[in-house]
């Protein structure tokens, strides 16, 4: 009988240490976020230096990319993390000290989001491919469901924690408890299982490994396809978060307060989106699920850019969220559930990277905000996520089976 319990990853202790390991280390990141612009922007007075900070911490992220999944399929991978996570908690810890001191300086920010943007690469895949560690195949969707339920949890109670916590305590107090909070997440991690490395690597070189994994995925065309796929909300529709000021003060004139709670509504609409993909049972049609849920996202993302009133907005903001939350968790989880664990590591670096595309969307959309406006932009953003799930779906022989091929894979390594 189907299983379509909602918590059903949450019975193996591992992977609930694990959660939590990776649920507290995003509660920090994210809330640190806040305060380390707040702090730049205190200690420089500059828009621009913001802007640089961020920077610190993508250039690593797109130069070590490829090479975390190397990393993580060539060592063990819970030391990994827990190394990763301490080279955080040191980094931040000098920040906080050098803040108490009266000593901090803008460098001193870039260097700490420096380390952060090399850990980020090195350690993410590890985390993605232990999760198939501690859970297996049968119950690799629901933990990963509930993993990026947690994760767009984060997004709403990092920043808003963070901002208390700078109300009533400072920037310094609320340094202190995103440190904190680094720390646990890698105390979290000590009661996971090890992972028993089963590969030769004196057999081979890094650079080596790094090849199997591109010449995998390109053989593998439906792990090609649906790494590809993944890519289509990401590059074309995901980047209106970034025009999300301009509608909030140049379309509905909500001003920062009506900012705060569409960014609430659309992590929650992701909270939403993975809760239900964690109540799916071991069998159902990945392929329907996948191309509804980004035609729903198209056409309420569209509905969103051209609605006249901010209230009609919030729920399609809620909405489109929440369906492109329901593709992302089952496009990864198929690809997890397909890639053999000697290349989980790599291919998991390059689902990763795919975020990066992100802000390479954002520079198109913007140019066409700047010349036409913020709705054109983002209705022809989602027109354009339309027809390419439709050639995806017409000329794509690998995806359409997808079904046919994951529940093979499930009924042979269950």
């Amino acid at each position: 009988m189907a299983r379509s319990k909602a918590f059903a990853a949450f019975e193996i202790h591992a992977y609930r240490w694990l959660f939590i390991s990776n649920m507290t280390f995003m509660l920090a990141m994210q809330g640190q976020m806040l305060v380390r612009s707040m702090l730049t922007y205190q200690l420089t007075g500059s828009a621009f230096n913001l802007g640089l900070v961020n920077f610190a911490v993508a250039v690593p992220m797109l130069l070590l990319g490829p090479w975390g999944g190397v990393v993580a399929d060539r060592v063990e991978r819970k030391q990994l993390l827990i190394i990763g996570t301490c080279m955080v908690v040191a980094a931040e810890s000098t920040i906080l000290f050098l803040y108490f001191a009266g000593l901090l300086q803008f460098w001193h920010l870039m260097c700490s989001a420096f380390v952060m943007g090399c850990v980020i690469p090195l350690t993410m895949p590890a985390q993605s491919a232990m999760v198939v560690d501690v859970v297996g195949k049968r119950d690799l969707q629901n933990a990963m469901a509930l993993s990026m339920g947690g994760m767009a949890a984060t997004r709403i109670i990092g920043p808003t924690l963070s901002g208390f916590l700078v109300a009533v305590f400072g920037l310094g107090g609320a340094y202190s408890v995103g440190v904190s909070f680094y720390a646990l997440s890698a105390l979290a991690i000590v009661p996971v299982t090890r992972n028993i490395n089963k590969r030769d690597i004196a057999a081979t070189t890094a650079l080596a490994d790094l090849v199997e994994g591109v010449r995998y995925v390109r053989d593998n065309r439906l792990v090609m396809s649906l790494l590809v796929f993944g890519i289509v909300p990401m590059f074309l529709a995901a980047p209106f978060q970034s025009l999300l000021v301009v509608f909030t003060e140049s379309v509905w004139h909500v001003g920062s307060q009506g900012l705060g709670l569409l960014y609430a509504i659309s992590g929650a609409g992701g909270l939403l989106g993975s809760i239900f993909v964690a109540r799916l049972p071991d069998s159902y049609a990945r392929l329907k699920t996948m191309i509804f849920t980004l035609f729903c996202f198209a056409f309420l993302l569209m509905g969103f850019a051209l609605s006249p009133w901010y209230l009609l907005a919030l729920p399609l903001a809620l909405a489109a969220n929440a369906c492109t939350s329901i593709f992302s968790a089952v496009n990864n989880a198929s690809i997890q559930i397909l890639v053999p664990d000697e290349v989980r590591g790599r291919v998991s670096s390059f689902m990763m990277m795919s975020f990066s595309v992100t802000p390479l969307g954002t520079l198109p959309m913007s140019w066409v905000a700047e010349h036409y406006g913020a709705p054109m932009a983002v209705s022809l953003a989602s027109a354009m996520v339309v027809v390419v799930v439709a050639l995806f779906l017409i000329f794509s022989k690998s995806l359409r089976n997808i079904d046919r091929e994951v529940e093979a894979v499930l009924g042979n390594r269950a």
